[in-house]
């Protein structure tokens, strides 16, 4: 690492380029020091690959704590300072936020590209060639993966949920995973609109609440919606069957005026008549919801309190305070219209649900409004023994949404287990030959790196991992293209018949992000860090030095 704020001499004349205490480092100390700190950050995510898979212990500077074995959720916890290792993490990043799952694969293909470049470069082969020929195995390898992809029955329940449960199989709760699968699925065909033949899938209509205390058998899907609400007013329903829902945006009380204006009471009985009139005010609000049919109101904004006791006398239940994203999402559930005036409220603007119950679950209170006829809106309610629990099932879950997303956008399966990873490297392999020259040599360590993701999940499961391999391309040679790894029973068979099996959109863009990632650190052959700025407290001290 070089200091470069020293000047430099042209024609006899001393020119300072960067600022004083500027650190800069170039060529291949630049280009390795980068390498290795991709590969440090890919070493760390690479145990948790797998369904034997080991946890990380994440703890911030407030004491939280986090176990987990989800690549996106270690990246994004660690706090991470050069800017290669914030490169990784964007990786994983842009992986979760184009597929949500296969981030930690990302990651790790990212690293082990990076450090056969180096063993690349250290044999005098430019940065530049290998760049090349890491685009033409990824190009290759897209292809290869079209033509092992399976096509996949997406109004078959039963299909996505197996896709759902090679999703869900790297986490701790293996006896639930069936039922967790089956929820997703449905939770992702309710919200999932179809035009013209191809899918529109909006993940966020898929509302995810979680309370520990329970098991995780208690997890279920609520055709609707659930808010961590309780009744305004004791005397109200608690629970509403066939509820005809009034969704308003404004609070029912009187508003009180923006100007500012003094007034001056001389006489007591105008105090009474002013009051007398806000009371007036909230009864015909009241009346007019009334008059709709509707028996639960729930407002964006407050209510007051002769609303509530009047509201409460019509058997009206009502909610309020309830955030805005929440009320588009029970909208979305119900049918309901948001209504701003109460004046231009109609009977087909209420939502419609079979039950509108208030629930106490684990000493909290909870709205939920289901049975909704064709709900565009979902929630998932997840239960599980602790706090960590719920918030590992919660990932998970996400996850399983994501790939039975994948598969409605792009409906083609692969065999899990390390299957695909080995094939496509086996025929980059036979790829290279065809190509020549030094190319050949990155789509051959292309291959290599693909293989290291098979070797982790082998490894991890506490196996042999060359022997496993050399097993698995003995088994790929003989044309068994979906033989790959059980790291439950530690066994090579076909993996697409013990129904793991993940989306090909997944593993394309772990190819895609992986090769982006490599190809920019790659073309880096020099970093320049600026000094630091001074804080406010050490310039402060500098001026009270030297008397500015």
């Amino acid at each position: 690492m070089a200091m470069a704020g020293t000047p430099v001499m042209y024609g006899g004349i001393p020119v300072l380029v960067l600022k004083e205490g500027t650190q800069r480092q170039r060529g291949r100390d630049a280009l390795f020091t980068n390498i290795l700190v991709a590969q440090i950050l890919s070493d760390i995510v690479k145990t948790t690959l797998g369904p034997k898979g080991m946890n990380k212990m994440l703890v911030d500077p407030m004491g939280e704590v986090i176990i987990t074995n989800d690549g996106a959720t270690i990246l994004d916890e660690m706090d991470v300072e050069h800017p290669a290792a914030k490169m990784i993490v964007n990786v994983a990043k842009t992986q979760d936020k184009e597929v949500g799952d296969g981030t930690t694969t990302a990651a790790v293909l990212a690293g082990e590209l990076l450090g056969r470049a180096r063993e690349l470069i250290e044999k005098e082969i430019h940065p530049v060639v290998i760049i090349r020929g890491y685009k033409m195995a990824r190009d290759k390898a897209l292809q290869i993966l079209d033509e092992i992809g399976k096509p996949i029955d997406t109004e078959n329940e039963d299909e996505l949920v197996k896709v759902a449960i090679t999703s869900l199989g790297s986490k701790t709760f293996r006896g639930v995973r069936e039922k967790l699968a089956r929820i997703v699925v449905r939770a992702v065909k309710r919200v999932a609109e179809k035009k013209d033949g191809k899918y529109k899938v909006d993940t966020k209509l898929i509302q995810i609440i979680k309370k520990e205390g329970g098991s995780i058998a208690d997890s279920q899907l609520v055709d609707g919606i659930v808010i961590e609400k309780e009744v305004v007013h004791p005397n109200m329903p608690k629970r509403v069957k066939n509820a005809k829902i009034l969704l308003l945006n404004k609070g029912l009380e009187v508003e009180k005026t923006e100007l500012d204006m003094e007034g001056r009471i001389t006489d007591p009985s105008q105090i009474s008549m002013l009051l007398e009139q806000e009371e007036e005010m909230i009864r015909k609000m009241v009346d007019k919801i009334a008059a709709t049919g509707a028996n639960v109101v729930i407002t964006q904004k407050g209510i007051d309190d002769l609303a509530q006791y009047l509201l409460a006398r019509r058997g009206i239940m009502a909610i309020r305070r309830v955030k805005k994203s929440d009320l588009e999402k029970i909208a979305r559930a119900t049918g309901a219209k948001i209504v701003t005036n109460l004046d231009e409220v109609k009977p087909e603007d209420l939502g419609e649900a079979e039950l509108v119950e208030e629930r106490k679950i684990g000493g909290t209170e909870f709205i939920f409004i289901e049975g909704c006829k064709d709900p565009k809106a979902v929630t998932i309610f997840i239960r599980g023994p602790t706090k960590q629990d719920v918030d590992e099932i919660e990932r998970s879950v996400i996850d399983a949404i994501h790939d039975v997303r994948n598969i409605l956008l792009e409906p083609k399966i692969v065999a899990g287990g390390g299957a695909s990873e080995v094939e496509v490297a086996r025929r980059l392999r036979e790829y290279a030959q065809s190509v020549g020259g030094r190319e050949q040599l990155a789509i051959n360590a292309f291959a290599d790196s693909l293989e290291e993701i098979v070797k982790a999940i082998v490894t991890n499961a506490g196996h042999d991992a060359l022997d496993i391999l050399v097993k698995l391309r003995s088994e790929h040679e003989k044309g068994n293209v979906d033989h790959g790894f059980d790291a439950f029973d530690g066994t090579i068979k076909n993996m697409y018949e013990a129904n793991v099996r993940d989306p090909v959109r997944v593993k394309k863009s772990v190819i895609k992000t992986a090769t982006d990632v490599a190809e920019m650190i790659l073309r880096i052959d020099e970093m320049i860090v600026a000094k630091p700025e001074k804080k406010k407290e050490e310039k402060k001290e500098e001026e009270e030095e030297f008397g500015e």
